[in-house]
């Protein structure tokens, strides 16, 4: 970044309950808004190895559902995986995790997200039970 450029940066938590998608996109606008950059750019950051991001349909819930089906139906449960020290959806969601996003980027505009109308930004939950994600925002002009 050139001298003088403004960044925001912050970590935020969200707490799952089970596989699917969380919608994040409330939570991350009101940091946008929070930071005061007019326009630039917003980049989410998931830290973790078992879930992921998207920005996906937000208006019809089946669009979600069927995506979901989708990755599970892509990558079952299996007793060929190796690595299941944290049970069996853990090599399943290292998976998931790989061929989806750990990462967006998004433009701000007028401290908003500039998102398409039917766009929301979801945590993708790839493991079965209650999980506390952490993710970094960090936003710049």
């Amino acid at each position: 970044m050139e001298s003088g450029a403004i960044m925001f940066s912050e970590v935020i938590s969200y707490k799952t309950t089970a596989q699917g998608l969380y919608m994040i996109t409330d939570q991350i606008a009101k940091l946008v808004e929070r930071s005061n950059i007019e326009n630039g750019m917003c980049n989410i950051f998931v830290l973790h190895t078992s879930c992921s991001l998207c920005i996906q349909e937000n208006h019809d819930p089946d669009a979600r559902h069927d995506l979901e089906q989708w990755i599970k139906d892509h990558v079952p449960f299996s007793d060929k995986f190796k690595h299941i020290e944290e049970g069996e959806d853990d090599m399943p969601s290292h998976i998931k995790s790989a061929i989806t996003n750990v990462c967006l980027t998004i433009p701000v505009i007028d401290r908003k997200l500039a998102m398409g109308q039917w766009q929301g930004i979801y945590l993708w939950e790839h493991r079965d039970g209650a999980h506390k994600r952490s993710m970094r925002i960090s936003i710049w002009d």
